[in-house]
């Protein structure tokens, strides 16, 4: 197993890697483990010797939710408590925003009227420039 390497003097070990094969049931009862959380890819990765590929290529053959080429969108809870806490601010922003207007229309209304009752033009005489 040991080959000398005669540039350098030092041996070079080789190992030979064999080949696994896995039975059907084998591998849907650990699809099955993987998808309930039971252990993680790597670490079956790591246990069993395979590479990542495979276990998805399993996962993909075995799986009835898990087809290759559908895409999961995954939101954790902090985000999507994040989005829901930006929704119920934009929506008091545009509370505010719709108040702010309510004001500026009654005081335009306002001016108006009085402009009307005091036959001056308030806007023309009061126009501030800065």
């Amino acid at each position: 197993m040991a080959k000398l390497n005669l540039k350098t003097g030092k041996s070079t070990n080789y190992k030979i890697r064999q080949s696994l094969t896995f039975s059907e049931s084998f591998k849907r009862e650990k699809v099955e483990d993987i998808l309930n959380k039971r252990i993680s890819i790597s670490e079956f990765c790591k246990l069993w010797s395979i590479s990542t590929t495979s276990v998805y290529r399993w996962i993909y053959q075995y799986s009835p939710n898990h087809k290759k080429g559908t895409k999961m969108v995954v939101q954790q809870e902090s985000e999507a408590a994040k989005t829901q806490e930006l929704l119920k601010r934009v929506a008091e922003l545009e509370r505010i925003l719709g108040q702010k207007q309510m004001e500026i229309d009654y005081q335009s209304k306002l001016i108006e009227i009085a402009s009307k009752e005091l036959d001056i033009d308030l806007k023309k005489s009061f126009k501030l420039t800065l």
